[in-house]
């Protein structure tokens, strides 16, 4: 992480968000990404139960075998990436690599996890898993997401990038990194970048995007 970056460039007063709203908004996101693989295990049930489809079972095993990995693999990504696990204070890197790479195993992007093994808090350790998953999301056809985290002068420095072609920051995205309402665009995609900038900003941190030609990067900082 030794390149330079230009300035968080962040609004002083994000926009105010009824926790209501923001909750609902999380769940509606965390419901869309849970009912493709909890649909399909249904689908490949019933081809299971279906007498004129016998010809069928090994894909509906297949089915049902892949789409239940990616739903666990979902779940215990989310448990981390949304805040439910209140009880546990830190991580470590390994695992917070092994609950990302779980989740790039179904999307077409790569990681590169360069983030060396150590103790992570709570808060930095929402931070950069939310920020890899919106990285992977910036790659619709393949690329690299590369995420480096380093504990630096009493903070955590997250930095996370996407490279490949048809990388793209959505604006809805970008929107919700700089606290500002919702637009035109996904609502899915900008809770999640509106509830991770509310998480750094919330420890004090900074957080902040930009993209250019084939790359969008993630940084954010955060007191250790």
């Amino acid at each position: 992480m030794s390149e330079s970056h230009p300035a968080f460039n962040q609004p002083e007063a994000p926009v105010d968000v009824r926790p209501e709203e923001l909750a609902a908004r999380l769940a509606a996101k965390l419901c869309h990404d849970f009912v493709s693989p909890a649909g399909a295990i249904v689908s490949g049930l019933d081809l299971l139960d279906d007498p004129t489809a016998k010809d069928m079972r090994d894909e509906a095993m297949q089915l049902i075998a892949s789409s239940a990995r990616k739903l666990t693999d979902l779940l215990a990504f989310a448990r981390v990436a949304f805040g439910s696990t209140a009880g546990q204070d830190s991580f470590e890197s390994g695992e917070l690599e092994r609950l990302t790479r779980s989740v790039f195993e179904h999307v077409r992007a790569e990681l590169d996890w360069a983030a060396p093994p150590q103790g992570t808090p709570k808060r930095a350790a929402v931070i950069v898993l939310n920020l890899a998953q919106l990285a992977g999301a910036a790659l619709p056809v393949g690329g690299v997401a590369r995420v480096e985290m380093r504990a630096e002068a009493g903070a955590f420095q997250i930095n996370v990038r996407a490279q490949g072609p048809r990388a793209r920051l959505h604006p809805e995205v970008a929107s919700g990194l700089a606290g500002e309402p919702l637009g035109d665009g996904l609502a899915g995609r900008w809770v999640q970048a509106f509830y991770v900038q509310a998480v750094a900003r919330g420890g004090g941190g900074a957080i902040a995007a930009e993209a250019t030609d084939e790359m969008v990067r993630f940084r954010a900082t955060v007191p250790a």
